[in-house]
C-alpha cells in the first residue's frame, strides 16, 4: 500500500533494531510447492489472529517512524481502517475455524463504526486508503457465505454505501483518487495517482458485485483516469494527467517501466475487472516486465525513505505489487498461470519472518498486518484453482 508521495520531504527513521523489525537475511532457497505455500499462509493468518486489537482493528499509530510533518493522528487512524480492511479479508477468506470467523466479525464491526472517514488535514486525503480497503472488505464479506443471513448484514450494507459516498466525495475532477492535495485549493482534491485510482476502482467493482449501488459517473471516471495513465511501454504514469508530462519521458523517470513495476499489475487488473479493453497480451506482458526488472523492487524493499531507490521505487510498492500480480494470475488460463506461479511465490515467501509476518516498509504498527495480508492473500491466488 502506498503511504507516501513522490518528493516527500519528511524522513523516516527506523525504530530501534529488534528481531521482529529487522529484514530477514537472504535465503538460499525457498520451497514453493503447494504444501509450503499453505504452511506460509497459515503462519501469516496465525500472526494476524494473534495481533488483532481489542477494538477489532489491526495496526495503529504505535512505533510510528515518521515526523509529524508526514501525518497526524487522524492520518494514522485512516491507515488503521485500511489495514483492518485487508486483515479482515485475510482471516475471513483464509482462516480455518470459528476463531477466524469471530475475528472477521470484530473487524467488520470496526469497519462499520468507522465508515465515515474524512480527510485528516487540508493537504491530506489519506482517508481514501481507509475508504478503499474498508469498502473492499465489507463488499467481500457480503459475498461470503458466513454473512449471507447474518445479523450484521443490514448494517454492513449501510456502511458500504457510506464508503462509496466517501469515495465519490473525494474523487478528483480527473476521475481518480490521490492521498494529498493542495491546501490552498478547493475542497475537492485535484491530484490523483494511477495506482490509488486502480485500487479504488477494484473496490467499486467488488461493491457492485455485492449489490451496492455505485454511480456510473464515479465508476467510469475512474476507468478513464487509469486509461489515460497507460503508456505504450506497458507502464502507467504515477500521476493522473490529461497527457503524460515531459518528465514521464525521462530515462530515469518514475514513469519508466522499471519505476512502474508496482503500478502495472493493479492498473491492468482494475481495467480488466471493470470491463475495459486492454491491448491484446497486456496481462502477460505486464507480468513479464514485472519479473524481468524485479531487481528494482528488491533493491527498494525495506528502505526507510520513500522513493530513494532506482527509478524512484519505494519499499511499499513491493508487497502491493506482488498482491496485485497474483490477482492478474486469476485472469489467465491455467497454462499461463503456471508460467509465473512459482516465481511469484518465491518473491513473496522469501520475505516472511519467523513470527509469520511479512512487511516491506516500516511506518507504524499497521506495517506488519497490511504487509502480511497482502502476502497471504497473494499466495492464496497462486493455488489451483485460482481464487
Amino acid at each position: 500500500m502506498n503511504f507516501a508521495p513522490l518528493g516527500l520531504t519528511a524522513i523516516a527513521l527506523f525504530a530501534p533494531a529488534e528481531d521482529d523489525k529487522t529484514p530477514p537475511p537472504p535465503k538460499a532457497r525457498v520451497e514453493v510447492d503447494d504444501a509450503s505455500v499453505i504452511a506460509s499462509i497459515t503462519r501469516g493468518v496465525d500472526f494476524l489472529l494473534a495481533n488483532q486489537n481489542e477494538d477489532g482493528s489491526w495496526g495503529g499509530v504505535k512505533n510510528a517512524t515518521f515526523t509529524s510533518a508526514f501525518g497526524n493522528p487522524a492520518t494514522y487512524h485512516c491507515w488503521t481502517v485500511g489495514t483492518t480492511g485487508l486483515s479482515t479479508i485475510s482471516v475471513l477468506e483464509l482462516g480455518r475455524d470459528e476463531t477466524s470467523l469471530k475475528a472477521a466479525e470484530r473487524g467488520i464491526e470496526y469497519l462499520i463504526t468507522n465508515a465515515n472517514l474524512v480527510r485528516p488535514a487540508d493537504w491530506d486525503v489519506d482517508n481514501v486508503w481507509g475508504l478503499i480497503y474498508g469498502l473492499t472488505a465489507i463488499s467481500r464479506a457480503l459475498q461470503h457465505p458466513h454473512f449471507a443471513e447474518h445479523a450484521m448484514t443490514a448494517r454492513m450494507r449501510e456502511a458500504a454505501a457510506s464508503y462509496v459516498a466517501g469515495m465519490a466525495k473525494y474523487q478528483s475532477p480527473k476521475g481518480g483518487w490521490g492521498y494529498y492535495a493542495n491546501p490552498n485549493a478547493g475542497w475537492r482534491p485535484e491530484w490523483a495517482t494511477s495506482f490509488t485510482t486502480a485500487s479504488g476502482l477494484i473496490a467499486l467493482v467488488e461493491a457492485r458485485a455485492a449489490g451496492i449501488t455505485v454511480d456510473d459517473k464515479v465508476f467510469n471516471g475512474a476507468v478513464k483516469a487509469i486509461e489515460a495513465c497507460r503508456l505504450p511501454t506497458g507502464a502507467y504514469t504515477y500521476n493522473v494527467e490529461p497527457r503524460p508530462s515531459r518528465g514521464s519521458l525521462m530515462l530515469e523517470s518514475i514513469d519508466n517501466v522499471r519505476g512502474s513495476l508496482g503500478r502495472i499489475q493493479v492498473c491492468n487488473y482494475a481495467l480488466t475487472r471493470a470491463g475495459a479493453k486492454l491491448p491484446e497480451g497486456s496481462l502477460t506482458k505486464g507480468l513479464d516486465l514485472f519479473f524481468e526488472h524485479h531487481k528494482f523492487l528488491d533493491v527498494a524493499r525495506n528502505k526507510p525513505i520513500p522513493h530513494e531507490a532506482y527509478y524512484a521505487n519505494a519499499a511499499y510498492f513491493y508487497l502491493f505489487g506482488h498482491y496485485y500480480a497474483s490477482r492478474v494470475l486469476e485472469l489467465l488460463p491455467p497454462e499461463d498461470r503456471a508460467r509465473y506461479r512459482d516465481r511469484l511465490r518465491t518473491e513473496i515467501m522469501k520475505c516472511q519472518q519467523k513470527d509469520g509476518a511479512t512487511w516491506d516498509f516500516w511506518i507504524a504498527n499497521c506495517t506488519k498486518p497490511y504487509g502480511t495480508s497482502f502476502s497471504v492473500l497473494g499466495l492464496s491466488h497462486t493455488l489451483e484453482p485460482a481464487k
